[in-house]
């Protein structure tokens, strides 16, 4: 199969490459992507060195799957360019994830609504991604009216520039600055731009997105806070069920649930951290308790590597799901 990664270089494209070599996708051909600036450049995959190649010169080679880690302007005018030649794209950039037009997908949740006249699949946000893991099968199960999340996120989600931010303050040296404050000691109230509704993209990425992915009908609120983290994101979230669920029930729910690793001994200080989830491709959920605030109420904390399962293997999952049932 002639698999293209567009935004090789970059941090998540980067992640992407080591995911498919870990999970042996069935690679006959690697076409690796950049911009313009970065063409001609060598990159090493399974012990090969391969050449980054343009975006034009990607589409004249005629790749059978794209998986994009570009931004979404890239991929709103270049995802179309690669679907018009017969190619899946799967992307990973906010271009498409709401457009009704174009399926949002987390394989173990709807993968099973794809088929092969999908050619431009979106990958959703990172910090959706480890939520509705947790949340569909609690969703299944005891249904779900209500959502408060308030999220602890990676400076990795921000990219390079916000990893250096934090290098250069952790050493005390001036810098190119990825937020508008230090992060070095700090928890930031703003990922993303600010809507018109005071609320930030982010945090109506979790809204909207936990809408077409699972259920319109639940009521979802966010915050979204970026901490000097690198190992992935952390969400606090409260539930609100349609009924009753004991602890145990809800833990046997999650831990029969595929990609979910459930990590509640508080007794033996285990509970999930960032630190501990990265490098893996797993959503880590743990401190599972009733909200003695209200009836039916559930408090959970959830961990995940957010350039793993928040971006590169779902993107691959998402393949491998097309290349198994003969989609592509």
């Amino acid at each position: 199969m002639r698999v293209a990664v567009v935004g090789a270089t970059g941090m998540v494209g980067h992640v992407m490459l080591e995911v498919l070599a870990k999970r042996h996708f069935p690679i006959t051909k690697l076409i690796p992507v950049a911009s313009s600036r970065s063409a001609g450049k060598q990159l090493t995959y399974n012990g090969e060195h391969h050449t980054v190649v343009t975006l034009s010169d990607a589409v004249a080679l005629k790749p059978d799957v794209a998986l994009f880690s570009a931004g979404g302007d890239t991929s709103l005018v270049w995802a179309p360019k690669f679907a018009a030649i017969g190619c899946t794209v799967i992307d990973n950039s906010s271009a498409w994830r709401m457009n009704p037009d174009h399926k949002l997908i987390v394989p173990e949740i709807n993968a099973s609504e794809l088929t092969a006249e999908d050619k431009i699949i979106a990958n959703p946000n990172c910090s959706t991604i480890q939520m509705v893991m947790v949340l569909a099968p609690i969703h299944r199960v005891f249904g779900i009216e209500r959502v408060v999340v308030s999220t602890y996120q990676s400076i990795t989600g921000t990219g390079v520039k916000a990893v250096q931010q934090l290098e250069n303050e952790y050493e005390g040296k001036k810098g190119e600055m990825a937020y508008p404050h230090a992060i070095h000691r700090n928890a930031i109230p703003h990922c993303d731009v600010f809507l018109e509704n005071n609320y930030t993209k982010e945090e109506m990425k979790l809204v909207n997105e936990t809408h077409k992915i699972l259920d319109p009908n639940i009521r979802v609120t966010a915050t979204a806070v970026r901490i000097p983290v690198v190992g992935g994101h952390s969400e606090s979230v409260n539930l609100t069920l349609s009924k009753p669920a004991e602890l145990d029930e809800v833990r046997q729910v999650l831990a029969a649930t595929h990609g979910v690793v459930v990590q509640d001994d508080i007794h033996n200080n285990e509970y999930p951290m960032p630190l501990k989830a990265q490098g893996k491709d797993e959503v880590f959920v743990g401190r599972l308790r009733k909200d003695t605030s209200q009836e039916n109420g559930l408090n959970l904390w959830i961990v995940a590597d957010n350039l793993r399962k928040g971006a590169a293997t779902n993107t691959v999952q998402i393949a491998e799901y097309l290349a198994e049932n003969s989609l592509i």
